[in-house]
């Protein structure tokens, strides 16, 4: 039975203590939960009950999984904080005073807290990576389209991707198994992939240096000057798509932090939609091409530890995503490991990764990695 009294403000929108036996799942509040409370982490939702379920929660329920609770997040996944100004700002139980990231920081928080063994986040410039980074535990973001997002209140769609968070790698792995029973783990060794690292350089000294020391556990490692973006042009309109009818209606319920941002979406047109499309198609080229002749990339998932968590979320937000966004504009499977005390013995964090489709990859190097720090 989960221990809840454990769990400070913010981390839960709705608890839950089932008396079922399973494997405990802290389920973000983005999931629709049949006959539970629902919010989406907004005060525009604050009644809602879904009467369906999201497939990714009927699959980890099959698969033995328990809820335990819905877990806070930024408003709408709309942010990188998970200060949610409805429902309480999330704390970041692995560094006090800190912020836990976002916006999946309630799952995140949940597992160090040992609320939960495993969780479900979503992730569209960050949101699972940037929290499991904050709060030193493992995130996987899957390929595009893996694990259904049926059920799963939309930021940007063709951004979206729901996965595991675990406190290691097993757990995503275990998790992932249930959301998509297609993907073979592979058994690898170290010693045997090559890998390109890339964005060190601008990473606080701790970090950087936990980073490169984890890599340099690879068989051969090239320095790669892998090619990043800056635009969020396209995902900006499909947030725009999303939530205009919405915001029309009731714009005095959405939260201050969210408010700036979504009045920048509205004024994307689809002319500029329609280049930034082009330019996405553009940009996937040449990411292939850059990891022509590598098994996976290293990169850091932040380039600095959690700041505090009074942090200015609309002036460090592009600092946030700078390595992450660019794995949701091309789909492809990224993984956050912690990998080391950095800055103020806070957490450091490397991404792992992979082309389209290679999550079995990702997951196996991950394990195989993780075991070689703990060594």
């Amino acid at each position: 039975m989960a221990d809840l009294t454990a769990a400070p403000p913010g981390v839960f929108i709705t608890e839950l203590d089932s008396p079922k036996a399973g494997i405990r799942l802290a389920v973000k509040d983005l999931f629709d939960t049949a006959g539970i409370r629902t919010t989406y982490g907004s005060a525009v939702f604050a009644e809602h009950v879904p009467t369906e379920s999201a497939a990714a929660v009927l699959l980890a329920e099959a698969a033995g999984y328990v809820d335990v609770g819905k877990t806070n997040l930024h408003e709408f996944a709309y942010g990188i904080t998970s200060q949610n100004l409805h429902y309480g700002t999330v704390p970041n139980p692995a560094a006090p005073g800190h912020t836990s990231g976002g916006s999946s920081g309630g799952s995140a928080a949940a597992l160090v807290l040992g609320l939960a063994d495993a969780a479900l986040g979503t992730d569209s410039g960050g949101s699972i990576r940037i929290p499991a980074a904050c709060c030193g535990i493992v995130g996987h973001k899957p390929t595009y389209g893996l694990v259904s997002t049926d059920g799963v209140f939309p930021l940007a769609p063709s951004y979206d991707h729901a996965g595991p968070m675990a406190r290691d790698v097993a757990g995503c792995i275990e998790l992932m198994a249930a959301l998509a029973p297609s993907v073979a783990v592979e058994d690898v060794a170290l010693g045997d992939l090559t890998i390109g690292i890339a964005w060190t350089e601008p990473a606080a000294p701790l970090v950087r240096q936990q980073v490169e020391a984890a890599a340099a556990r690879f068989g051969e490692v090239r320095p790669l000057a892998f090619p990043s973006v800056v635009d969020y042009t396209l995902f900006m309109h499909e947030v725009a798509a999303i939530h205009r009818d919405l915001y029309a209606e009731s714009p005095e319920l959405y939260g201050d932090n969210i408010r700036p941002k979504l009045e920048r979406c509205f004024e994307i047109t689809d002319a500029e939609a329609t280049a930034a499309a082009a330019e996405r198609e553009a940009y996937r080229a040449e990411a292939l091409a850059a990891l022509d002749g590598l098994d996976l990339l290293v990169t850091p998932t932040l380039a600095f530890v959690a700041p505090p968590a009074d942090v200015d979320e609309l002036e460090v937000r592009e600092g946030f995503v700078r390595f992450t966004y660019p794995f949701n504009l091309l789909g492809w499977p990224a993984l956050a490991l912690p990998c080391g005390p950095a800055e103020n013995g806070q957490p450091a964090s490397l991404q792992l990764v992979g082309r389209p489709g290679a999550d079995g990859l990702v997951l196996g190097a991950a394990r195989a990695l993780e075991r070689a720090l703990k060594a």
